[in-house]
Parts: C-alpha cells; structure tokens; sequence
C-alpha cells in the first residue's frame, strides 16, 4: 500500500495518542485540584485513585505505539512480527511510581517552608503533576517504539514532530537527525515527538533534512544573536545536546544545563 496506508496509520495513530493524553491529564489534575488539602492522607488517597488508572494509560500508550510500529514495518520492510504482549514495563523510570507521583505533594510542601503562599504552593505541585505525567506518557511511548523497531527489523529511525502542538528548537532540530534503532528516542519534559522507523536498512547518514537544520540555526541566531560577547559564532550544534538522565534515558538538553546521573539514583 506504500504512503497511503502509512500516512493512514499515522493519522489513526496521532488521534489515539492525543486522546489518550488529553483524556489522562485531566483526570489526574481534576484529582488533584478536588482534594480537600495536601497532606500526607491526602496524598495517599490521591495516590489510591490515580496510580492504576495512569499505569492503564501508560500500557495504553504502549500497546498503541507498538502495533502503530508494527503496522508500518509491516508495510515499509514486508515483514510480519506479533504485537507485544507488554510494551512497557510498570517502572519505568527505575522508580515506584507512587514515589513518583509523590512528588507533587512534596512540591507543595516545600515551596510552603520557603515562604510561599497556600495558592502559589498548590500551583508549583499541579504543574510538576503535569509534567510528571506527561514525561512517563512519552517514556511509554518511546519504549514500547524501541521494542517494536527492534522486533521489526528496522535499524533506524528518525523522530517526528508533533502538527498539533508547539514545538521547541530542541525538537527541530534533533528531527533533522537520524537515530539507530538500539537507542531510546532522547526526550525533554512536555516532549511530544514520536518514532519513526526509516525504510530500509542502509544508514542514510546523521543529517536527514540539512534544510530544516540550518533554517533551525538561523532562527536561533535571528532571535538570540549571531555571536557572544566574546565574538565566536555559536554552534548550535554543540549547544544542543544528549545527556543521560538518572530516570529517563536519553534527554535533550542545553550543554549548560546538568542533570542526575544513572549513578546518582540510589534504590528506594
């Protein structure tokens, strides 16, 4: 069937996700937002009602990515593989997740010591809610892909950008990338991109789109100058990296910026 059935597929695939996205977050935050106060009892009767339904949306994500891979191997290579029974494992960060989903609780309590004020308190929680659950949606997402690649037979891929959402310049400009299959899609908080497998199994090369990366670049120049004060021309492409985050794996980042190691998580 060729681009007809993939861009069907990808279609379908988008509308399930975004679905399943937009259904999770607001349950979890009007959960949040509806309990009385924020204490410890609070936090274990939020936890109660909220853990099983975000880990039956996380293996939701899963399974949906795996045969949304599946269907499109199929299709680009010809080649038939079984969908998998579980495309996510429960922990997905290494952590429990009502440790996890903890920390909103934590968030409020500590922003309460340094001075702030109930409404504010709440409001820093809430956010790290969202984020949390929709960095574990994209971890779903980009595991149950690599299990699905791997099955299929593809050994490269490239990542695509999210059409109905804004996308930052770390995304531009690592979809102009490509990525082999054995390693896990790098992401950021808020990430929406997805996986996507390229056909055949010649490496095309790291660039994929050299017109879109020095559009990306030159953006970037455009609106935060051409050079520093010491007057070297930056180079984005070493401004915009990978490192390994303590609990999600590869992540896009700013060379500046620094995050916890795999060997700085110590077992709960």
């Amino acid at each position: 069937m060729g681009e007809a059935l993939q861009t069907a597929l990808t279609e379908r695939y988008d509308t399930l996700t975004g679905s399943l996205r937009e259904r999770i977050l607001t349950f979890v935050l009007a959960a949040f937002d509806s309990l009385p106060a924020y204490r410890d009892t609070d936090a274990a009767a939020f936890l109660e009602r909220v853990l099983p339904v975000v880990l039956g949306v996380q293996q939701q994500m899963g399974q949906v990515t795996d045969a949304y891979l599946t269907a499109m191997l199929a299709d680009m290579l010809g080649t038939t593989t079984a969908p998998a029974t579980s495309a996510v494992a429960e922990q997905l960060r290494g952590v429990p997740p009502a440790t996890v989903y903890e920390r909103p609780f934590v968030q409020v309590r500590t922003a309460l010591s340094r001075g702030h004020d109930l409404a504010d308190a709440v409001h820093q929680g809430r956010t790290r809610l969202l984020s949390i659950t929709e960095t574990d949606l994209q971890l779903a997402r980009t595991h149950a892909a690599r299990g699905a690649m791997e099955r299929g037979g593809a050994r490269f891929y490239r990542r695509r950008l999210n059409k109905t959402s804004d996308t930052c310049a770390l995304c531009v400009i690592a979809s102009t990338q490509r990525y082999r299959v054995a390693e896990l899609m790098p992401i950021h908080p808020g990430c929406h991109c997805k996986p996507e497998p390229l056909p055949g199994n010649r490496d095309p090369g790291q660039v994929l789109d050299e017109q879109l990366l020095k559009d990306a670049h030159a953006a970037i120049a455009r609106d935060l100058g051409a050079s520093d004060r010491g007057g070297r021309a930056p180079d984005y492409r070493q401004v915009i990296i990978t490192r390994q985050h303590g609990e999600y794996g590869p992540l896009l980042a700013v060379r500046r910026q620094n995050f916890t190691g795999p060997d700085d998580v110590r077992p709960a």
